[in-house]
């Protein structure tokens, strides 16, 4: 019964994302700016010897931009379903509610996984995923970076109560996690308290991990700043802590919620 209930939260997520043609689109189109935009520019003011190679730098930093806002956005379902009511739906369902939470994580790291292979297909096609790329770490990277980003999305959806706070804390969230996450520049060459801020930030280790997959050939200034194994440790470490964490904010808020509904119904009669 609750794998089924699983799937069913998941296929229904995934339908009403992937129809939504635009957002998926912005998608590829937002990394893809990024990477014309700011790596032509950047290596455009710097020294040429400093700045050759720091397009190929940018390329996990994006693909990893690309899980975080899909992630994210994806996590906004749970927003719009409060505020619509559909949740109540799902709260009267004979399984825990913490199956809720961990379904939308693995719908929300989904959008996000398939958003970030179409932006991989792309950046192929231009060359900067190369053969010696090691594709079992990329798909390992990709989907842990996507399974964080996701647990954090829920972990703001569920204290949340509407639409505009969920923007304005996503906001909050998106921009210091990446631009303090080593994606535009090595987490080594930053100020010490700033390097600080980037290794307690888990986004780091994901965009880390995605450098180690080797998607292009890199400078040694732009090497990967952890080991693969810290890197895996700490994502895990994190979707885990993240996942529970709003799982058991989602079950005190539907118990209240519950109470409420049973007082209310009891002052009527």
């Amino acid at each position: 019964m609750i794998a089924r209930a699983v799937y069913a939260i998941m296929a229904r997520e995934l339908t009403r994302t992937f129809r939504q043609r635009g957002r998926l689109l912005s998608a590829l189109v937002r990394p893809l700016l990024w990477l014309v935009v700011i790596g032509s520019g950047v290596e455009s003011v710097v020294a040429h010897d400093a700045g050759a190679g720091y397009r190929s730098f940018l390329v996990p930093g994006l693909v990893a931009m690309a899980l975080l806002f899909g992630a994210m956005l994806a996590a906004l379902s749970l927003v719009h379903d409060k505020e619509s009511g559909v949740l109540r739906l799902l709260l009267v369902a004979p399984f825990h509610h913490a199956w809720i939470v961990i379904a939308r994580v693995l719908s929300a790291a989904t959008v996000a996984v398939v958003q970030a292979l179409a932006l991989l297909l792309v950046l192929a096609a231009c060359g900067y995923i190369g053969a010696g790329t090691c594709f079992p770490l990329l798909a390992l990277g990709v989907a842990l970076t996507a399974l964080a980003a996701a647990s954090l999305g829920l972990l703001i959806a569920v204290w949340v109560q509407s639409l505009e706070n969920f923007a304005v804390m996503m906001n909050l969230v998106i921009f210091p996690l990446f631009f303090l996450s080593g994606a535009l520049y090595p987490v080594q060459s930053l100020p010490p308290w700033l390097g600080w801020v980037a290794m307690a930030n888990p986004f780091s280790y994901g965009v880390d991990l995605l450098k180690h997959a080797g998607m292009d050939t890199l400078p040694a200034r732009y090497a990967p700043d952890f080991s693969v194994g810290i890197d895996i440790a700490v994502l895990a470490v994190f979707s885990l802590f993240a996942t529970a964490l709003a799982a058991l904010r989602f079950s005190q808020q539907s118990t209240i919620a519950a109470l409420a509904r049973l007082v209310g119904g009891e002052r009527a009669r």
